[in-house]
């Protein structure tokens, strides 16, 4: 039988790659984003993928479209929670009290209001998957991002207490923790930081790349075969885990 998949802020970067992978594999898949343009044009590449404007941030909305998503599948065997926004560049003592409720809102939030849908569900058919995408910044420290830091080691802690409660039904949760991801959001957060400290953005580049033992950036393409891996029959007795996709990050810059 098809394997019933959710993802999350899936219409652009790792979110697409992993609601592709999923779709090539003969899954059903409903994704949600909270850009409509990009949504079109997933639908149109991926005939037969749901796709729902979704603004994570909002409590009420996730909730609307997992009932209308959920329903639509017949239930949910995998959840991939991909939602995230880089949050200010700033020390933090000027970060703003707004933008760190934001970040951590789409960061960590939006994991737990999906998961707690889906875990009864999960627990009832006695099988299934959750991944969350966390970060290195949620194995180590970031300088000048303390919100998305914060919220990405946090993810960490929720995916390993969310696999304690649910072993016992044989229903697996990790995260995966991704390097600089190629695409544009690096691209944005190398320009927003080198503004921040006055650098060229080629040093700041070099920097990220000079940390790595395999030294260029992850493909979003490596991160959705790791979840295809993790919610395959493969992978059964993997839970619990933060599983860094990064090159191996030998040391960080900042």
């Amino acid at each position: 039988m098809a394997q019933r998949v959710v993802v999350t802020a899936a219409a652009s970067g790792i979110g697409r790659a992993i609601a592709t992978a999923f779709a090539t594999t003969g899954a059903r898949v409903e994704l949600c984003d909270v850009d409509p343009g990009a949504l079109a044009d997933v639908a149109a590449a991926l005939p037969g993928v749901g796709t729902t404007t979704v603004d994570l941030r909002d409590g009420s909305a996730i909730d609307h479209w997992l009932d209308e998503a959920l329903d639509r599948l017949g239930g949910v065997d995998v959840l991939v929670n991909n939602a995230g926004i880089k949050g200010p560049t700033a020390l933090v003592e000027d970060v703003d009290p707004a933008e760190w409720t934001e970040t951590l809102s789409v960061c960590l939030d939006s994991h737990y209001r999906c998961i707690r849908r889906v875990a009864p569900l999960l627990k009832a058919q006695r099988s299934g998957t959750i991944v969350n995408l966390s970060s290195m910044a949620g194995m180590v420290g970031y300088g000048m991002r303390t919100p998305y830091a914060a919220a990405k080691w946090a993810v960490v802690g929720l995916t390993k207490s969310v696999a304690i409660e649910l072993g016992p039904h044989d229903v697996t949760c990790n995260c995966i923790c991704p390097g600089s991801v190629a695409g544009e959001r690096i691209e944005r957060v190398i320009d927003a930081e080198a503004a921040q400290r006055g650098v060229p953005g080629d040093t700041v580049r070099a920097e990220y790349l000079s940390g790595q033992s395999i030294s260029r950036f992850v493909r979003p393409e490596e991160i959705a075969d790791l979840c295809l891996f993790l919610a395959s029959p493969a992978a059964r007795m993997i839970s619990g885990q933060a599983i860094a996709i990064d090159g191996h990050t030998e040391t960080y810059h900042l």
